[in-house]
């Protein structure tokens, strides 16, 4: 486990509770404390989202090592349309 996990786990839940409270209000995120790393990965609506969650992270994990995987969601994909 990362050294100072409960330092860690503490940071994680900063994060979250920043995440789900800032302006971009972003609950599609999974952050979680692995091994060797704190995983953060999920899907934003935007690239202006995707770089204040990358901020936000830089700010609460800094000094822990850190594995990103934010996508952002393309803006121009086409709806799936079913047929019945």
């Amino acid at each position: 486990m990362i050294d100072g996990t409960t330092d860690t786990e503490y940071r994680i839940e900063r994060l979250r509770h920043r995440l789900a409270h800032g302006d971009s209000a972003e609950l599609g995120l999974h952050i979680e404390a692995r091994a060797n790393a704190v995983a953060v990965y999920g899907t934003v609506p935007d690239s202006e989202c995707r770089d204040e969650i990358l901020r936000a992270i830089e700010e609460e994990l800094a000094g822990l090592p850190t594995r990103i995987d934010v996508m952002v969601a393309s803006a121009h994909a086409e709806p799936r349309v079913e047929e019945l």
